[in-house]
């Protein structure tokens, strides 16, 4: 199941995909090479890694992005991911038949992962506005010099503590 829900629609995307079936310790792995970094740098990373848990991964971040395109009109290239997470879900159970009419017990594991994609350009022009905003008034804000003083104690010389006998 995967939820698309947007967070600040003008420089955010954000995506869940919960109960997929992968260990959230592998999932992670993968997590943690991809975050930070721009879509098309993720995608071709994501295609080029050897390992079964980059597709679900891989199909969360299209399906961000092509969500987001339509809505609010971005240029793919200009997304980055700023906020990847990995979550453990429910142990699936199942039994398994053994010898002598034993059961054993087989747990796959569950993960939820989280995306959120941050379109930089809207971010810049947000920041470029701020820039411009700034009042030549002085702050109100008091600054307070605080001694950093750090004095060492020897509390086996000074014979304060106890004195054995």
């Amino acid at each position: 199941m995967i939820k698309k829900i947007k967070r600040n629609p003008y420089t955010e995307v954000y995506t869940l995909g919960q109960h997929i079936s992968l260990s959230p310790h592998k999932a992670r792995r993968i997590i943690d090479q991809i975050r930070g970094r721009s879509y098309k740098e993720t995608l071709m990373i994501l295609e080029l890694m050897p390992y079964r848990t980059c597709y679900s991964i891989f199909k969360l971040i299209y399906s961000a992005v092509t969500n987001a395109n339509p809505n609010m009109d971005f240029n793919e290239a200009r997304f980055v991911i700023s906020k990847a997470e990995v979550n453990g879900g429910t142990n699936v159970k199942k039994l398994k038949p053994g010898a002598r009419g034993r059961n054993y017990l087989i747990k796959r594991p569950t993960c939820h992962i989280t995306i959120v994609l941050k379109n930089i350009a809207l971010y810049e022009f947000y920041e470029e506005q701020e820039d411009s905003n700034i009042s030549l008034k002085k702050s109100r804000w008091k600054t307070k010099k605080k001694s950093t003083d750090t004095t060492f104690h020897n509390m086996y010389s000074t014979g304060e503590l106890w004195d054995k006998k």
